[in-house]
């Protein structure tokens, strides 16, 4: 419980920033605008989920090389892990640019939100390479057991973009005004600036799993580990893209009803991420705990882990 708590409240502070998102767009651009992100969103939340699985196995093994004490193999693994994050980022980048609006339309958007939804997803795309990046190190950092520096490059994310999103929306002082494309401008230029931050922080500690100027072969993939990552991350990613086509399916059925109701349910999808997330912090501390006492050699640990995940849950 105690270690799940800085990943719940970072779960809730990602919510919190999607939720800020809806409200301004909401209130001051209207229920067109409203319905453009809930369709963007829950295309963002299927490339979230494609690369989920794999972000989750890169945890894994960094967790159990951190629980054998083998800092020279968790580094490694960082290293092919990371590279692998960026190439396949830039390349959902590249590709998904310019079918934004061939997505949209084959998922039903209505046509008074599609141009609203077009403008803001492309953005979106072009702060995919960043969310992932600033995804993985985040994981990578759980795994390694440091859950509060993550949190707190989430609080730096979610403030700047409450400050940022009226400023671009609106074009206050010497911004332009850029309306639904300067909410996701937004989130784009909060998670630019926190993950520099980050990565200078980790430097300027000397964190044991910074990777220096004289180690950078180490991000050149390793054939064993990226196949070891893709291994162990297809099932835990087709569960997530699974679940993320249902999200699609339903939001294409919504969309046939016009802007209102698709409106409507886009709001309401803002609830349903925080029903969701004390269940997936006690998944992501449980995932932690047990592949560290894995490198450790502590099964009776890894039993003990596993049972009080289900009870948890079951109890909440």
């Amino acid at each position: 419980l105690v270690f799940s708590l800085p990943i719940l409240a970072g779960n809730v502070l990602q919510s919190l920033n999607g939720s800020v998102n809806a409200m301004w767009v909401g209130k001051y651009l209207g229920e067109a605008a409203l319905t453009a992100t809930a369709n963007a969103n829950n295309i963002m939340f299927l490339l979230i989920g494609l690369i989920f699985g794999v972000g989750m196995a890169a945890t894994i093994l960094v967790a159990q090389s951190m629980g054998a004490k083998n800092l020279a193999q968790a580094r490694t693994v960082i290293g092919s892990s990371a590279t692998f994050f960026g190439v396949v980022s830039l390349v959902i980048a590249i590709i998904g640019y310019p079918l934004s609006r061939y997505i949209l339309q084959w998922m039903g958007t209505p046509a008074l939100a599609l141009p609203l939804a077009e403008s803001y997803l492309r953005v979106i795309f072009l702060a995919m390479p960043l969310l992932y990046l600033f995804a993985f190190i985040s994981a990578i950092l759980r795994g390694a057991g440091d859950t509060r520096t993550p949190f707190i490059f989430l609080l730096v994310v979610v403030m700047l973009d409450v400050i940022l999103n009226p400023v671009l929306i609106f074009g206050l002082g010497p911004f332009p005004r850029m309306g639904i494309t300067g909410a996701a401008t937004a989130t784009l230029v909060a998670n630019a600036i926190s993950f520099v931050a980050m990565l200078l922080w980790l430097y300027w500690r000397k964190h044991p799993l910074w990777i220096g100027r004289h180690e950078l072969h180490l991000f050149i993939p390793q054939g064993r580990i990226v196949q070891a990552l893709v291994i162990k991350g297809l099932p835990m990613g087709a569960q997530m893209v699974m679940i993320s086509l249902a999200m699609l399916m339903v939001m294409t059925m919504v969309n046939s009803y016009g802007v209102e109701t698709s409106s409507a349910y886009g709001a309401a999808l803002q609830l349903w991420t925080y029903v969701q997330m004390p269940a997936m912090a006690i998944g992501a501390a449980c995932s932690t705990m047990a592949a560290q006492n894995v490198g450790a050699g502590h099964w009776r640990r890894v039993d003990g882990t596993a049972r009080a995940g289900v009870v948890g849950n079951v109890l909440m």
